[in-house]
């Protein structure tokens, strides 16, 4: 049996520290070279993981926590949603915010993609007020360019892939939309479903539910092709990832432990406790080449594991 994060109990290979409260969403740009933070403390914050250092601190454009940050391709803009209704763009280098996108009818807005195939100009973000809405990064306004009201809950998660962008939901299911064509295909899993995340084929999706599971589906026929459990996952949001290379599966848990099971067998590869005892362990990301894994703390701190697979 394979070991993946070294480590584990005895403690992370590096800290960053400079959140004041909770880290609620961590994202890593497409090659891996930096870190993105969100949090409790309402600021955006960009990270050399390897070096352990702080680049650059985005803060005053929310007023309220950051529940969900996204990474441009040309790694030059960084996008933010949170607990205000809003959604922001952010110039990586200046700190100065490009765009304001309001129309969000409810306070939390709680995730956020950037559409490949746009070239990073179309945003997507999901929210409290049950819509899916795409915001156009080229142009002046602060309207969205399109909105998605086909679900019957909060909008929890997002991921896209092409001309498809894919949305879970507390209603109980992910649903994927064509954008070109309109037409939508829903996959019910019945518990609330609180993140999506895609192989790196794009052929599977990762999904995290709050029943102590978490299922892999084909993305063309839906079905269920596996089940992960062992975690405690049934009151709140958990991150859900697959490694860079689709060998394993990592997700949070409520008892503050990290658990990896190895994506063909189901089984536990390793479980270690990454966040203090009986606090949530709700954000986490797997660096692209596989060179670590960071993982966020209540307390603020981001804490960065060593991968060995």
């Amino acid at each position: 049996m394979a070991i993946v994060v070294e480590g584990g109990d005895r403690g992370p290979a590096l800290t960053l520290v400079g959140h004041e409260g909770a880290v609620l969403c961590l994202r890593f740009n497409e090659l891996g070279t930096y870190l993105v933070s969100g949090g409790k403390d309402r600021s955006v914050r960009l990270w050399n993981q390897r070096r352990g250092t702080l680049i650059k601190t985005y803060q005053g454009a929310h007023a309220h926590e950051v529940r969900g940050v996204a990474v441009s391709q040309a790694n030059d803009r960084i996008a933010s949603c949170g607990g205000d209704r809003q959604v922001f763009l952010h110039d990586v280098s200046t700190g100065r915010v490009l765009r304001r996108f309001k129309g969000h009818d409810t306070k939390d807005v709680n995730a956020i993609s950037f559409a490949r195939e746009t070239k990073d100009s179309v945003l997507f973000s999901g929210g409290y007020d049950a819509t899916l809405r795409a915001w156009d990064c080229r142009s002046s306004s602060a309207e969205a360019i399109q909105v998605l009201r086909s679900f019957k809950d909060s909008v929890t998660s997002v991921a896209t892939c092409g001309h498809e962008v894919i949305a879970g939901s507390v209603d109980g299911a992910v649903r994927s939309f064509d954008v070109r064509t309109g037409r939508v295909v829903t996959d019910t899993l019945h518990p609330p479903v609180t993140s999506v995340s895609l192989s790196s084929d794009s052929q599977c999706v990762l999904v995290g539910v709050l029943d102590d599971k978490i299922g892999l589906l084909d993305r063309s026929s839906g079905d269920l092709l596996a089940q992960y459990k062992g975690h405690s996952n049934s009151k709140f949001k958990l991150d859900s990832v697959l490694t860079h290379d689709d060998a394993y599966v990592i997700s949070g848990s409520e008892d503050g432990r990290c658990f990896l099971w190895d994506l063909v067998e189901s089984t536990v590869a390793q479980s270690f406790q990454a966040n203090e005892v009986g606090t949530a362990l709700a954000a986490l990301a797997w660096q692209p080449e596989g060179d670590c894994l960071v993982t966020g703390a209540a307390r603020g701190d981001i804490r960065v594991w060593k991968g060995c697979g």
